[in-house]
């Protein structure tokens, strides 16, 4: 019944707001106390709310925040500028998952969306708009990651998404520029959106240490990844080497195949490069192509922007470091015309990372 009222609240609110072309008006205090842009997006801060207690934790930065991060980008993915590639961001990942997930690149999925699906359900939101504004909070409970914006709207999912638009790790570069491009997205954007990575972990490149992750400060959104993909490799975390892998600077530490290539490839290497230790840099860009990414497919005339109920994220005490016993001779540089920026080395023995919990 409070599913019910809830999700016949969110229908009216938006309806309203809709309407119109989904005229915004001044700024309104909600019955909760929340102040919003439009009076549309009051439905939401209860469902945040509920995000934030059922799923991640009391607002942490842990595997379920990266999960729903990844999530999104599965999701949206799946769409073409030239169509007949799915919906883009309309959830069906979510409601369509007896078919999405049996494509080996959403392979560790099926946690996630059996941990989202019974919160969906409580939270009267159609799946399309579950799925990114759970992204939207999730990542904003990182330390230094940007206040992502959330488009209020979407549509139910027609269908299931076809398989083979997600890039895999096995990926060249030309195949991932040719993936992305199709979907509208220059390098500099995917780029940006694989800051996305210094949260993130591996389930299933090496299935014997699930949640292996792929930078060393893995609960903070920084531009720590950029830096340590960069960095010359001497071990594999797991099982020894895996299609999508290749070896890693640090112990406990994954290094994907496809990052270290776009960290190397002359098309890349410098939109690499250009985002280690230059935070505002990350942010703004991974905040613009996230935009971007999660109204793929969507008419965004028929939505309300809702970006004021998306917590404000903590901010990053930086700068970056090189990991103990490493430093600027270990750099492999492939954008010679680009500065390297001058970094302290954290003092210690060389770290081993540990998994991520939860994972």
């Amino acid at each position: 019944m409070a599913f019910a009222r809830l999700s016949a609240i969110i229908t009216l609110a938006l309806g309203a707001a809709q309407f119109a072309n989904a005229a915004i008006t001044k700024s309104v205090r909600c019955a909760s106390g929340h102040v919003t842009a439009n009076a549309a997006c009051c439905a939401l801060f209860p469902v945040v709310d509920l995000l934030q207690s059922s799923l991640f934790d009391g607002a942490e930065c842990g595997e379920e925040a990266h999960s729903a991060l990844r999530l999104s980008f599965h999701d949206a993915i799946g769409f073409s500028i030239h169509g007949g590639k799915g919906g883009g961001a309309d959830g069906s990942i979510l409601v369509f998952n007896a078919t999405e997930l049996t494509f080996h690149a959403n392979g560790g999925i099926d946690d996630i969306t059996a941990g989202q699906f019974p919160v969906f359900q409580q939270s009267g939101l159609t799946p399309g708009d579950f799925v990114h504004l759970a992204a939207a909070v999730g990542t904003a409970n990182c330390p230094g990651a940007p206040r992502l914006q959330f488009m209020f709207g979407r549509p139910p999912p027609k269908a299931p998404a076809p398989d083979l638009t997600v890039p895999e790790p096995t990926d060249s570069v030309t195949a991932i520029i040719e993936r992305f491009a199709d979907a509208g997205f220059s390098p500099a954007e995917f780029i940006a959106l694989l800051s996305s990575h210094t949260i993130a972990a591996a389930d299933v490149v090496d299935v014997t240490i699930p949640g292996t992750p792929f930078d060393s400060t893995v609960g903070t959104f920084d531009t720590q990844v950029f830096l340590e993909v960069l960095l010359k490799g001497n071990s594999f975390p797991g099982n020894g080497s895996q299609p999508g892998e290749v070896l890693s600077p640090l112990r406990g530490e994954m290094r994907l195949q496809s990052d270290f290539e776009l960290s190397q490839d002359p098309r890349t290497a410098c939109l690499w490069q250009a985002m280690v230790n230059d935070q505002t840099r990350m942010q703004t860009q991974f905040k613009a192509a996230m935009a971007k990414l999660q109204v793929l497919g969507q008419d965004v005339r028929k939505m309300v922007d809702c970006s004021d109920v998306v917590p404000v994220p903590a901010t990053f005490k930086g700068p970056i470091k090189f990991p103990a016993t490493f430093s600027q001779k270990d750099v492999q540089q492939a954008c010679p015309e680009l500065r390297f920026p001058t970094l302290q080395t954290v003092a210690g023995p060389a770290p081993t990372i540990p998994p991520v919990p939860g994972s």
